[in-house]
């Protein structure tokens, strides 16, 4: 999995590319973490580039979540592939986070 993290307008963006499994998950996790620690709370999740989520990676956008907690802390999902939706939407995930068609969308709402 790659991860590109770019800023807009106050917003961390991390675009991932490749699969979000066992193996990758931790690296997700501290490159969220790493924003976090930054200061950074507004925190846009892209997955235009992945084709698969296991139960690693959606401990992982939860645990985020209870992180991102605060008043003025932002957090969302957005790109989902037909196959990342169905596995957010079987876990029930979909009620849990604020979920985007495009990053554009997601950047104006907030």
């Amino acid at each position: 999995m790659e991860i590109n993290i770019t800023t807009h307008d106050g917003a961390t963006v991390l675009a991932l590319t490749g699969r979000v499994d066992t193996t990758t998950a931790t690296e997700l996790e501290l490159a969220i973490n790493q924003q976090i620690e930054l200061g950074n709370r507004k925190i846009l999740i892209n997955f235009s580039g992945v084709t698969y989520i296991s139960s690693g990676g959606l401990r992982v956008l939860l645990a985020t979540a209870k992180k991102l907690r605060k008043e003025g802390d932002r957090y969302a999902l957005c790109c989902l592939s037909a196959e990342v939706h169905k596995v957010l939407k079987l876990a029930g995930f979909t009620s849990i986070f604020t979920i985007y068609p495009d990053e554009g969308e997601a950047l104006a709402r907030w």
